[in-house]
């Protein structure tokens, strides 16, 4: 392997790892301040759960954009590779590509190239666990504050 090749491996992997910290702290941040908010709440249960829903979505949805941002730039930039097929180069196909890794629904119809497609693997693991993570957390509310039948 060359120097040139390492340094690119050295480089993908510390914003691969960046990104990931990010967005991890995103939704660590998004589920502490949503449980604390959900217990000084003195509404009903099912408006709860729909506030803890709705907050969530919106926490995914700012993960799915960081990660968008960095395809966009990476797609831009010399050296990153590029994403190719049903992509016009705006950010709002980089969003777009981006929920269909984070969710890894991957349609297929937009292919990285390049260093860029290490992101991808990573942006899909990475989706998986939050998005279980929130799965768990949805269910320890409604456990929490739905009446035992």
């Amino acid at each position: 392997m060359s120097v040139q090749a390492h340094v690119s491996l050295l480089n993908v992997f510390i914003l691969n790892a960046l990104l990931v910290v990010l967005v991890v702290l995103i939704h660590h941040e998004a589920l502490m301040r949503l449980g604390g908010m959900l217990a000084k709440m003195r509404f009903r249960h099912r408006f709860r759960l729909i506030v803890a829903v709705f907050g969530i979505l919106l926490a995914h949805t700012i993960e799915v954009w960081t990660f968008a941002i960095a395809y966009f730039f990476m797609h831009h930039a010399p050296g990153w590779g590029e994403l190719s097929g049903n992509f016009s180069g705006s950010f709002l196909d980089a969003v777009y590509f981006s929920f269909t890794t984070f969710t890894t629904l991957g349609y297929g119809d937009i292919q990285p190239i390049g260093d860029l497609r290490y992101l991808t693997g990573i942006e899909g693991l990475t989706g998986f666990v939050l998005i279980t993570w929130s799965a768990s957390f949805l269910f320890v509310e409604m456990q929490r504050y739905w009446p035992a039948r």
